[in-house]
């Protein structure tokens, strides 16, 4: 029975590889090569380790030879093993078969900008390059399955423009129920990547940039009122067009509206030059889940490095348009008048790339414009 739940498990997680590949085909051409190596890398595992090990189950022998188990260490040894995890002058993580960190040393917060805090609990991969997301995690997985030693190389999301190698070898903590994986990240070029966004360390004193951006989201909460105020009233789809055009560009990449109440419809999409933007406009609002949820629970959502690329649906090529647009954070919020009030529409922003993603004082600002918004567009005529 136990080497029956081993290799269902093992069945569930080339299952949800499968999906992540399936998801990462409208990259850009020039990055699916790693996608498609480790398309085939799967396709290996498939014939060399589950279709063998199925039929070993089918007839009745034990699987026990086909899954390995390492002796764990003592006492002593994980001590010491903790110890030079976190003085260990390289970038490393911890992590599962699924990439979710487990531990992560001090160079490595310093080299990715990410505390260990809010890195534990979540998937490394979400702090990579969506192209390179499904590549890493079947290495990954790879290596906890006992296939040996991997290397290749990845982009941190806030940093794409420099490649990071990756190195993965596999250890069995005794306080980890099953094999985990050791990364140690290094630029592969040479360099270390900047600090995102130039953020302070923790302690220092706020630097200009941060007033900058305080400054910055003043002006535009003033743009906001500006274009709201200067309206025609009982113009709904034109309120929301030129708050839509207040947000473009100088706070987010993407600006996508919807209008309604009970039925939503797309309004205005307006992207970055040279986005497909029409494959967007095309879609329908009730296939978004994120825009269905915060029409029907009137409540904001704030994602950095969204894990589920299904989140904003397709677009109308078919592709999930959190991939095709490389979106690394993204706010949806209703536009309603107040807490209970019904809601107007939808406003969902996109920020892609290596750009910064949005805070919580930023959330709080959409939050409020938003029932600017509302206001506005309920003003009769």
């Amino acid at each position: 029975m136990a080497q029956t739940d081993a290799f269902g498990e093992e069945l569930a997680d080339f299952v949800r590889r499968v999906a992540e590949l399936k998801a990462a085909r409208s990259v850009p051409a020039n990055e699916l090569p790693p996608v498609l190596d480790a398309a085939i890398f799967e396709l290996d595992h498939v014939a060399d380790q589950l279709w063998p090990w199925y039929e070993r189950l089918a007839a009745g022998g034990s699987a026990g030879a086909s899954v390995g188990s390492r002796p764990s260490n003592d006492r002593e040894e994980q001590q010491l093993l903790r110890a030079v995890f976190q003085r260990f002058p390289l970038p490393v993580a911890l992590v599962d078969r699924e990439t979710v960190v487990r531990r992560l040393n001090v160079a490595a917060t310093e080299f990715t900008g990410v505390r260990a805090g809010y890195a534990t609990g979540r998937p490394l991969t979400g702090f990579l390059a969506q192209a390179d997301r499904a590549a890493f995690r079947s290495q990954a997985a790879a290596v906890a399955r006992g296939d040996g030693d991997r290397s290749l190389t990845v982009h941190l999301q806030q940093r794409p423009a420099v490649p990071v190698r990756a190195s993965l070898t596999a250890l069995r903590p005794s306080s980890e129920p099953r094999t985990a994986v050791l990364v140690v990240l290094q630029p592969a070029a040479g360099g270390r990547p900047a600090r995102p966004g130039g953020s302070p360390r923790s302690g220092a004193v706020p630097d200009l940039a941060e007033t900058t951006r305080h400054a910055a989201l003043m002006d535009l909460v003033d743009a906001m009122a500006t274009a709201l105020l200067s309206a025609p009233p009982g113009d709904r789809a034109g309120a929301l067009e030129r708050a839509a055009g207040v947000l473009n560009g100088r706070f987010a990449d993407w600006v996508v509206a919807d209008a309604g109440a009970e039925r939503l419809t797309r309004t205005t999409v307006l992207g970055p030059p040279g986005a497909d933007i029409e494959a967007v406009a095309e879609q329908d609002p009730a296939a978004c889940p994120l825009v269905v949820e915060a029409a029907r629970g009137g409540s904001a959502a704030l994602q950095v490095r969204p894990e589920d690329p299904e989140a904003f649906g397709r677009d109308t090529t078919g592709a999930p348009v959190l991939v095709r647009a490389d979106v690394t954070s993204l706010l949806c919020v209703p536009l309603a008048t107040g807490t209970g009030g019904a809601v107007q529409g939808v406003l969902t922003l996109f920020r892609t790339g290596a750009r910064l993603a949005f805070s919580l004082a930023e959330a709080k600002a959409i939050d409020m414009m938003s029932r600017h918004i509302a206001l506005a567009m309920r003003r009769e005529g």
